[in-house]
């Protein structure tokens, strides 16, 4: 196995000293761990960034195989074990912080202390805006990179990242909801996906 320092000097000389220092810094918290947080999970930890808060109440089921970052063997296990299995395969020093719970807004307000950042990653709209009402009630200061608008297939372009505001920014083309023929398939909803974690990463280096 590779030791932790080797790993790090191959991420630095991708990346430079100054700008894997600022990842190695990072903090983020992703809640669902989905088609999207499955997805953003995976490309913030091959950026080598220091610390993740995974956080969703799911197990893996068959539907889920279409999107997300899951394979047959997982079937049944939590979302948040199972990924941590995957993600340590990548980065065996990675440090993650796992919370096998569903968000509400009984717990929205305790859950996300310790992250610089909290990335929205809900297939259900409803639990969307609750975390967005709760994150602007809690964490006024912290930024919340969510999801809207991924479904179906082709339309690449029309998924982009837009600043709602100061804390608040939102990646997909806002409209597109899932339907019977057209629902959440595996490339329209990593394109989001990676919108989300290069703005995340965009966030870190550059400073928030």
């Amino acid at each position: 196995m590779l030791t932790k320092e080797e790993i790090r000097e191959a991420l630095v000389e991708r990346h430079s000293e100054e700008v894997q220092s600022k990842l190695d810094e990072a903090k983020v918290a992703i809640a669902g761990l989905g088609g999207l947080g499955s997805n953003i999970a995976f490309f913030l930890t091959r950026i080598g960034i220091g610390h993740l808060h995974l956080i969703d109440f799911d197990r893996v089921d068959i539907t889920n195989l279409n999107r997300q970052q899951y394979r047959m063997e997982h079937i049944g296990r939590y979302k948040t074990e199972a990924l941590l299995e995957e993600l340590r395969e990548i980065n065996p020093y990675l440090e993650v912080e796992t919370d096998c719970v569903r968000v509400t807004d009984e717990n929205v307000g305790t859950l996300f202390h310790n992250e610089d950042i909290i990335c929205e990653a809900f297939d259900c709209p409803e639990a969307k805006a609750m975390l967005v009402s709760g994150v602007g009630e809690y964490y006024p200061d912290k930024i919340l990179v969510a999801g809207s608008g991924m479904a179906g297939y082709g339309r690449s372009n029309e998924i982009v990242t837009r600043k709602i505001n100061e804390h608040f920014y939102l990646c997909g083309d806002a409209h597109t909801e899932p339907v019977k023929g057209r629902g959440l398939m595996a490339p329209r909803v990593a394109i989001c996906a990676a919108h989300q974690a290069n703005l995340i990463t965009e966030l870190i280096i550059r400073g928030k």
